[in-house]
C-alpha cells in the first residue's frame, strides 16, 4: 500500500481540482475516504487471510465499495451539489486501490470484488509499498517509501495544485476586468 500521506495527498488534490468551492467538510471527508480502504488491515488480527474477499486490499479497495461509500456520504452529509460530492468521494476512495495497484509489493487489489475475487496490479509498479504499522514506517524502509511517494505522488499533486491555483487566479482576474 502507499502510505496514508500519499493517499491523503491524492484525495486532497482531487477535492481541490473538482470542487472549486473549497467546502471544508468535503475536503476532510475526501482525505478520510482516500485512506479508509486500509481499515481492512484489522482483518490480520481477526485471522482473515490476505487473499480473502474481506482481506487486505480486498472489498474495501473495490469499485463497489467506493460507489457504496460515496453514495452513503452523498446522501447523509452531501450539501448543495450532491453529484460533486459523489464524484469527489468516489474518485478519492477508488484512488486508494489505484495507488496500491502501482506499488512494489502485496498480492494485488480486488477491484472487482464481490463479482470477481481476482487481484490486480498495474504494469507501472514503482511506488514502494509502505510497511504496515507505525513502528515499521519509521525505518529505512519507510524513508524509501516517502522518497518514492515524493517522486510519484507528492510532486505530481503539487504540480496539479499549482496549475489549478494559477488557472483560478487568471480566471478571477479576467472576471474582475469585465
Amino acid at each position: 500500500m502507499a502510505s496514508i500521506f500519499g493517499h491523503g495527498m491524492v484525495g486532497y488534490t482531487l477535492s481541490k481540482v473538482i470542487d472549486n468551492r473549497n467546502t471544508k467538510w468535503l475536503v476532510l471527508l475526501v482525505i478520510l475516504s482516500s485512506i479508509l480502504p486500509d481499515l481492512d488491515v484489522v482483518g490480520f488480527s481477526l485471522n482473515i487471510p490476505y487473499g480473502h474477499a474481506l482481506g487486505h486490499r480486498g472489498f474495501t479497495h473495490s469499485i463497489v465499495f467506493a460507489v457504496f461509500w460515496a453514495l452513503v456520504l452523498m446522501f447523509t452529509l452531501g450539501r448543495n451539489n450532491k453529484l460533486i460530492w459523489f464524484l469527489v468521494i468516489f474518485l478519492s476512495t477508488i484512488s486508494h486501490g489505484i495507488l496500491d495497484a502501482m506499488t512494489s509489493g502485496g498480492k494485488g487489489v480486488g477491484f472487482l470484488i464481490p463479482f470477481n475475487n481476482n487481484r490486480f496490479f498495474f504494469p507501472f509498479r514503482n511506488i514502494k509499498v509502505s510497511p504496515i504499522g507505525v513502528d515499521n514506517f519509521f525505518s529505512e524502509w519507510g524513508m524509501r517509501v516517502i522518497l518514492s511517494e515524493l517522486k510519484y505522488i507528492m510532486i505530481p499533486c503539487l504540480i496539479i495544485l499549482t496549475v489549478r491555483f494559477f488557472v483560478v487566479r487568471l480566471k478571477d482576474m479576467h472576471y474582475n476586468e469585465i
